[in-house]
């Protein structure tokens, strides 16, 4: 009988440990969210196309379709979202439902909350650019990384590219952001932060519309598990106007992109943007 108890209550302090930790997780995640959202400007300057008219073409067209102009050029978006999320493979993708939220400011980071699958299946965690962390039904922690420079220089990638969808007046230029010409329906623009780069390619239709994303993305999510630069990208579709800004509200995207390796492990449909303002 003593072993019995002294067994009950170690899995007690086990799991009061793992709800602790699980909680300590909720904390950072909020902080963070709250962090980021700090960073929006109070009074920010409005769009003109006077501020773009030194830039290709391409890109003009690209701003003159997501920006209507005297918009309040707000840097910092939260954006709710549905849709599903692979955790297996092209050829077994495994999708799971998912619900997120996700709060974007660009250059400066960027935190995606989520949660998804059903029963024993059931997960939920965040990424950002300082971790990765998820959890299986909420006790057992399944994926923890981050912390290196390798993790910041992958989630660099994703939320450099992932401002020209939702946060627009994030990427015009300005000293963490140049634009270069390529051809006649591409815009390629450069983010850089502290000793991080980022390369992306808009490719346009001829209102200007983003209909592909693609970048060079640093990342281990290959047969051999190691870092390296290799294509990611997407499809955007479904654009709505929020407040002045034109942004997809229906994202499919994955590595290898434009790869016979190439399936969207991500698919998400945006529920809702706002762009918070400072209390």
């Amino acid at each position: 009988m003593k072993y019995v108890l002294a067994i009950a209550l170690l899995v007690l302090l086990a799991a009061a440990l793992l709800l602790v930790w699980r909680m300590t997780d909720h904390r950072a995640d909020t902080g963070e969210m709250d962090r980021l959202r700090a960073l929006q400007p109070a009074s920010p300057d409005r769009f003109s196309k006077a501020m773009i008219a030194d830039l290709p073409e391409p890109a003009q067209r690209y701003f003159t379709f997501a920006i209507a102009e005297n918009t309040p050029l707000f840097t910092v978006a939260q954006i709710e979202m549905t849709g599903q999320f692979s955790i297996g493979s092209k050829d077994a993708p495994n999708y799971m439902d998912m619900q997120a939220t996700q709060v974007l400011a660009a250059p400066d980071g960027f935190v995606w909350k989520m949660s998804g699958g059903t029963g024993a299946m059931r997960m939920s965690g965040s990424d950002s650019g300082r971790w990765t962390r998820f959890w299986l039904t909420g006790i057992a922690p399944v994926a923890r990384f981050g912390g290196d420079a390798d993790h910041a220089r992958s989630a660099f990638g994703r939320y450099a590219a992932e401002a020209a969808f939702w946060t627009p007046a994030a990427i015009l230029p300005g000293p963490h952001v140049t634009w270069e010409p390529v051809d006649a329906n591409t815009a390629r623009y450069t983010m850089t932060h502290k000793d991080m780069t980022q390369t992306v390619d808009l490719l346009l239709n001829a209102q200007g519309q983003p209909v592909k994303v693609v970048f060079q993305r640093w990342s281990n999510a290959n047969a051999e598990g190691i870092h390296r630069l290799q294509p990611f990208g997407g499809f955007l579709s479904d654009f709505r106007q929020v407040d002045g800004f034109r942004v997809p509200f229906h994202v499919e995207a994955g590595n290898h992109f434009g790869t016979e390796d190439y399936f969207p492990f991500f698919i998400a449909d945006v529920t809702r943007v706002s762009f918070p303002t400072p209390d």
